[in-house]
């Protein structure tokens, strides 16, 4: 799962990854470049046996001539030991070999800190013949707090893989929540990546009442979330999809209990309108209570 996450966040937002993953390679030159992902599958065609697959390549132009053309190779590793530096040199010389250029850069992303090889050098004491090695993002080793406003869409998502105090875990599950919100208006990658952060998060159950009290009512940003959710079942008429975000509200508003079950099944026979009114209404809400008188009073059939 870690893989494809990443995989999928990187093709979502190339421009952003690179500027946060290779910042000391891109720096600021990136708004002008064109970037396009190297299918793997035509590597594979064309390399045949030699063809060792990695993450993501991505190739980065500048129709300006600016500057020459560079292949980013991103890897990404969940356990720092089953990091191969010989199977991503590999790569890059196949890569290089197929692409007729020197400009490689290989990165790679360590989810969890570990001792890995950091280059490889071939030769003898004499002389080196062979020297590799490439840019780090070590997520563990970023101090969470430091990238809390940030305006770069992946800094914000990846808050939770970060270094986070535990007094500030709420805090940062939140800033990546708002960040979110803020940086994406496309429905279907909201949804995405609010499972995301809600699965690298890994709230306790405590935590999660916690987040409730806290915020939950509190902070117009994560009410905007919900209401972008809901606008898209209005303009594509899926009653379905804001059946699903209601119900994700409610557990999330007061957790799992006994009785909540049999008003859980209620609610798909309202309409979508109705269905709309409480994602409303749910934040004015304190107790089981206040759900159930206000599912008595609504009586109309689904539409």
């Amino acid at each position: 799962m870690h893989d494809q996450n990443f995989k999928n966040l990187i093709l979502d937002y190339p421009r952003e990854a690179l500027a946060f993953f290779a910042q000391k390679e891109t720096g600021d030159d990136l708004k002008q470049a064109r970037i396009i992902l190297i299918r793997q599958e035509q590597l594979q065609a064309r390399l045949g046996e030699r063809f060792r697959e990695v993450d993501v390549p991505l190739l980065v132009e500048w129709s300006d001539g600016s500057r020459e053309a560079i292949i980013f190779v991103i890897e990404e590793e969940i356990q720092a030991q089953r990091f191969s530096i010989h199977r991503l040199a590999h790569y890059c010389l196949d890569l290089a070999e197929l692409m007729e250029t020197e400009r490689i850069i290989p990165v790679v992303i360590f989810l969890n800190s570990g001792s890995r090889p950091e280059s490889l050098c071939l030769g003898r004491d004499r002389q080196s013949y062979l020297v590799f090695s490439y840019l780090v993002c070590d997520l563990k080793r970023l101090t969470a707090s430091d990238y809390k406003d940030s305006t770069n869409i992946i800094a914000r998502l990846n808050l939770p893989n970060m270094n986070v105090r535990k007094q500030e875990r709420l805090e940062m599950y939140l800033a990546a929540q708002r960040g979110l919100l803020q940086m994406e208006a496309n429905p279907n990658k909201l949804r995405k990546y609010i499972d995301s952060i809600d699965y690298y998060a890994d709230l306790s159950e405590q935590e999660i009442q916690d987040f409730r009290t806290r915020y939950l009512n509190e902070e117009g940003e994560i009410m905007g979330l919900a209401q972008l959710l809901r606008q898209e079942g209005r303009q594509e008429g899926r009653h379905e999809e804001c059946l699903g975000l209601v119900l994700r509200l409610l557990r999330r508003k007061f957790g799992i209990q006994p009785d909540m079950e049999p008003l859980m099944a209620q609610l798909s026979e309202l309409p979508l309108e109705t269905l709309e009114e409480l994602t409303e209404a749910l934040f004015d809400w304190t107790h089981l209570s206040d759900f159930k008188a206000w599912l008595a009073k609504r009586h109309e059939p689904c539409q």
